[in-house]
Order: structure tokens, then C-alpha cells, then sequence
């Protein structure tokens, strides 16, 4: 267990980041759609309620992947042990990555017919985690005996990464310009619970000594806002704003009149302040391996001091994963089909997307083939049932890799799959309630009738006008 645990630590303390969005839905007006993309609508004339809200339901979605190593980390999630025996030597950068977001609350409110505009209010917690690792990591904490013979080689060591988990409380706002532009806004304040980031910069196996004694060679830099995982409690990821942040997210959708609607988003710009409590360790450790008895767990321990051991303490500043993605769309029937493509702005990664929506009355299904800049390929499929007051759904972003990935946990087989590894799953329910939002021609008790004021963007791109 101990193995277990501590191989999982190591790996996820590698981060950069990378991100799943739920493609499928994208341009479907559900909840999600209106918080992720901010110039969404999410109301329907003569049809929609004026509130719309989760309650607490779910709504969320969890992903993960491996890439390289596929046996190792396979054997680790399905049989709870790992082997490094089949590891070879040498090779590429592996990679692993986990991302979450979950809304706990959502409210969204239609506040005017003129200019549609929509006030939303959300509670939601992400985490991201990237790896970029080599096989010699993974054999320095699995059995080190099998690097004692090696001679020096650069870089054998050399991992970074990056792991951020916060929470985020937003206002949303959109209008429409005109009757075919559409402007929207995201404005959260973020409070963060957890940090890591691991970059090696200098490593490699060194023989010295009379004996031709080897060494393991270690220099970089480490920082975390914990040190011991006892230092973690429920009370850790609650939003005290110890670690305060702040977001922001623009969008717009147009709608053209040959039937293609096209929309663009910048995501999710912002920072969080992490506390003076935080740790910070310059890394330069020369750890000992010469095959002895219980020589792994010493090496274990050695490399957690030397990552933790007498660590300087001190605040910082770190960036949230901006990005920025477009869209565009056309229907035709009951088929829609749209291609997407999203970018990260400050870290790797990005995705090209070609969604296929197929609808039928309330219900439609969605296939969304995935490539991902890490050199990934994915498949995904979505259910939904979806009526303007009440919508259900339930996808993967992976749907091949998560199904091997499920048997194989379920039966602890890990020879269940092939390739690398992957999960991913996303859910919703969305409600809406309260009076209708019915054209003015027909009711008397619609919100913002009679409204003679412009919207907020169009009194902000007024300045540009000429009078």
C-alpha cells in the first residue's frame, strides 16, 4: 500500500496542464454551455422558465490519461502493485494528466427581453495535474537496484511538472449586440487549496570513489503549500480565501444568415496568491545506490528529504491555464456538425474537435473524434435528454479508453486494454423554474419589458462610435 501510495504522489506531482472540455456541449444551451462559454444562451423564448439551477445536483466532469508506461501504470490503478521490471531503460518523456471540474451550484437569470440579457451566479471546483516524467523515475522508487550499474547519462531524471486545485465563484453575464452578435463575460474570485510543482533542471547518474561507488544525481526546484499529507484535512479544501485569486472569461457567438453560427472564447485568465505558509526547496541531492538490503524504501525516503528536508517558506503567484478556442457550427436536420479547436495560452496542450450532434425531438446523441496536441486520439460519445425547461446528459470524453479502463478495475485484470491509458466521464441535470420568459406580446410579467436602456456592451463599445 505504502508503494502504492507513494508512486501515485510522486507521479502527480509532475504537472503542467492539460484539460478535457466536454466538446458535446458545446453550442446546446444546457448550463454548462452558459457558464464555460459566456456569450451562450440558455433561455428560449415563449418556451424557457425565468431561473434555471442545478440545486446541488451533479454536474461535473472528471478526465485522466497516461501516456507511455502503459503496463506500469495500468498494473498500479487495476492490481494496486507496480513492476518496473518491464520498464526499459531510456526512452521518451511519459506522460500523465488528471483534470475535474465540478459545479456544486449554478443559478442562472433571465433579466431582460430586450438585448436577451442573462445574469448567472456559480460555485464550482477544478483541479489539474500534469506529469512529463522518465522511465528512470519510475525505476529509482521501484527498484533502484537496477540503476546501480549504470554509467552517467544527462537529463536520466529530469521531470517537471505542475498540480493546482482551487475553488472558483463566478458572475456571468451576456447580451445580445444585435440580433445575430452576442457578447458575454465571466468575471470569479478564486481561492486556492493545493499546489505542487516539481521542475527538475539537472540529473543523472554519477561514478565516483575508489569503488566506483554510484550516485544518483538531483538538482531543481520543488514548491508546495504542504509538506506531509497530514497536513491535509477536510478543512484544507474548503474556500477560506487564505489563497485568494481572481478570472476572467470573455465571449462571443454570431449567428450568420446563411445558418452558420460561429463562436470564440478567451478562458479562464487569471492567477491565485498562494499563502506565506508555502514551502519552497532548492533541489541538489546525491543519493546512494548500491544494491543493499531494503535499498528502495531508503531511496524513497531520501528523495522525499530531499524534496521536503529544512524547505524555506514564502508566498508566490501562480497562473490559472488560460486559453482560448472557436467554433463553428452548421445544421442540417437532425444532424449538426461542428468543429472545434482549443488552445492553452501559458502551458502545453490543445485539442481539434469535429462534434456530430444528432437530435430527434428532446433527445440526441453526440460522437466527438478528438486529436490532442499531446499526440492523443480520442472518441467521444454524449446522451442527452433536453426539453427549455429541464436537461439530463451523460458522456465521456474517451469512451474506448474508459470502458478497458473500467473492466479491468472491475475484474483488477490489468492485461484489460492496450496503449495508453485514459478515463474520462461528465453529468448533468439543469432545472428551470419560476414564470415563463414569454415574448411581450404575450405577457404582462416579463422581466425587463419596456427596458429603453442599451445593454452593457453596447455602452461600452459606444465609446468607439461616432455621435
Amino acid at each position: 500500500m505504502l508503494k502504492k501510495a507513494f508512486s501515485v504522489c510522486i507521479l502527480l506531482l509532475f504537472a503542467l496542464q492539460i484539460k478535457a472540455q466536454q466538446y458535446g456541449l458545446f453550442n446546446t444551451k444546457t448550463l454548462f454551455d452558459g457558464f464555460e462559454n459566456p456569450a451562450q444562451k440558455v433561455f428560449t423564448l415563449d418556451s424557457s422558465r425565468q431561473y434555471a439551477s442545478n440545486f446541488f445536483l451533479p454536474y461535473l466532469g472528471l478526465n485522466a490519461a497516461s501516456k507511455g508506461n502503459g503496463n506500469y501504470i495500468r498494473r498500479l490503478i487495476t492490481e494496486g502493485s507496480t513492476n518496473s521490471k518491464d520498464t526499459p531503460l531510456g526512452g521518451s518523456l511519459n506522460t500523465i494528466y488528471q483534470q475535474s471540474n465540478a459545479y456544486l451550484l449554478t443559478l442562472k437569470i433571465f433579466n431582460s427581453y430586450k438585448y436577451q440579457k442573462e445574469l448567472g451566479f456559480s460555485w464550482q471546483v477544478r483541479t489539474d495535474a500534469l506529469a512529463k516524467y522518465t522511465n528512470e523515475s519510475l525505476i529509482i522508487i521501484d527498484d533502484p537496484d537496477r540503476l546501480t550499474n549504470q554509467s552517467f547519462r544527462d537529463g536520466i531524471f529530469n521531470d517537471k511538472g505542475y498540480a493546482q486545485s482551487y475553488h472558483q465563484f463566478s458572475v456571468t453575464y451576456r447580451e445580445n449586440y444585435t440580433k445575430r452578435l452576442a457578447f458575454g463575460a465571466k468575471l470569479s474570485l478564486l481561492s486556492g487549496t493545493s499546489y505542487n510543482k516539481l521542475n527538475i533542471k539537472e540529473s543523472g547518474i554519477d561514478t565516483d570513489g575508489p569503488a566506483g561507488t554510484a550516485h544518483a544525481i538531483f538538482k531543481g526546484a520543488y514548491r508546495s503549500t504542504f509538506i506531509d499529507v497530514d497536513e491535509l484535512s477536510s478543512n484544507t479544501f474548503m474556500p477560506t480565501f487564505r489563497n485568494p485569486g481572481a478570472s476572467i472569461s470573455l465571449g462571443t457567438s454570431y449567428q450568420s444568415k446563411s445558418g452558420y453560427f460561429l463562436m470564440g472564447n478567451l478562458k479562464d485568465l487569471g492567477f491565485i496568491r498562494w499563502n506565506s505558509q508555502s514551502y519552497y526547496k532548492n533541489v541538489n541531492a546525491k543519493i546512494l545506490l548500491d544494491g543493499s538490503p531494503g535499498e528502495d524504501q531508503r531511496v524513497k525516503n531520501e528523495i522525499t528529504n530531499a524534496l521536503t528536508k529544512n524547505a524555506d517558506t514564502g508566498g508566490f503567484y501562480s497562473a490559472t491555464n488560460a486559453k482560448i478556442d472557436f467554433m463553428v457550427s452548421k445544421s442540417f436536420g437532425v444532424w449538426t456538425p461542428s468543429f472545434i479547436v482549443s488552445k492553452n495560452l501559458f502551458f502545453e496542450g490543445g485539442d481539434a474537435v469535429m462534434v456530430n450532434k444528432f437530435k430527434y425531438d428532446g433527445f440526441s446523441v453526440t460522437a466527438s473524434p478528438t486529436y490532442n496536441f499531446h499526440n492523443l486520439f480520442y472518441l467521444g460519445l454524449q446522451t442527452m435528454y433536453q426539453t427549455p425547461n429541464f436537461e439530463v446528459f451523460l458522456g465521456s470524453d474517451d469512451l474506448l479508453k474508459t470502458t478497458s479502463q473500467g473492466q479491468g478495475l472491475i475484474k483488477k485484470d490489468a492485461s484489460i486494454g492496450k496503449g495508453y491509458n485514459g478515463a474520462s466521464v461528465y453529468l448533468g441535470v439543469g432545472i428551470k423554474f419560476g414564470n415563463f420568459v414569454e415574448h411581450p406580446q404575450n405577457s404582462s410579467t416579463m422581466p425587463g419589458i419596456g427596458e429603453e436602456s442599451p445593454g452593457l456592451f453596447k455602452r461600452i463599445f459606444s465609446i468607439f462610435s461616432k455621435k
